[in-house]
């Protein structure tokens, strides 16, 4: 997209790392782009996020063999000094806390009103449709929410390929599907039910079952679960 030595300076505002998560959010960052907001700085010959995305491509873009490296092994990219590389190191540390800390205060999804009350607050009042996956472990507590889009206010695309590679990556047991209806109406509409069927199925596949579809609007939920229709 940019020619490749390029600084960010001369990348488009909405493009650079920092002014994109202060006007889109922290979620609409790459991995990459987070990384680079943390050693602040390249090289003469590469930007922060393409030195990002070569330390990124160097371990399979997993973030949890990122979190294995010691200060010495980042060290050893070009364009790492020991400031950014304890910089790094201390930013998974925290984030590993973060995730021991909320391990503990996890609850069993046992209904669909759990499940309603674990995504109100990034479903609600929103002017646009967004689908939403919980992520659960063996015991129904979830393992991960994740924001799989975001369309229009009459729609938006769910791909069962993004859905179930998360599954897998989380090593989930079985999954809660859930997206808002803007308009309000709980009703699912009928490309709603053909997409359950058709996730639900897969599900049955790659043995992780789909267990509920949470629609949300105004206030209240419809469940594919309560409703029989799952």
């Amino acid at each position: 997209m940019y020619p490749e030595k390029l600084n960010i300076k001369a990348w488009a505002e909405e493009d650079r790392p920092r002014e994109k998560l202060l006007s889109k959010g922290k979620g609409a960052l790459s991995d990459a782009e987070l990384i680079a907001i943390l050693i602040s700085s390249g090289s003469r010959n590469e930007t922060a996020v393409e030195l990002s995305k070569r330390i990124l491509s160097s371990i399979e873009n997993d973030l949890n063999k990122l979190g294995k490296l010691s200060i010495s092994d980042l060290k050893q990219f070009k364009g790492i000094g020991e400031a950014k590389a304890i910089s790094i190191v201390a930013a998974l540390e925290l984030g590993r806390r973060r995730k021991d800390t909320d391990g503990e205060e996890k609850k069993a999804i046992n209904s669909s009103k759990d499940a309603y009350n674990t995504v109100i607050d990034v479903l609600s009042d929103l002017p646009h449709e967004e689908f939403w996956v919980l992520y659960l472990n063996r015991k129904n507590c979830v393992i991960k929410r994740n924001n799989i889009s975001k369309g229009g206010v009459a729609g938006t695309v769910a791909d069962a390929k993004i859905i179930f590679k998360e599954a897998i990556n989380q090593l989930a047991s079985s999954i809660i599907l859930c997206h808002n209806h803007p308009s309000g109406n709980l009703q699912p509409s009928q490309a709603d039910i053909q997409l359950t069927k058709k996730l639900k199925e897969t599900g049955l596949v790659m043995d992780v079952p789909v267990i509920d579809h949470i629609i949300v609007g105004d206030g209240k939920y419809f469940s594919f679960a309560d409703e029989g229709l799952i």
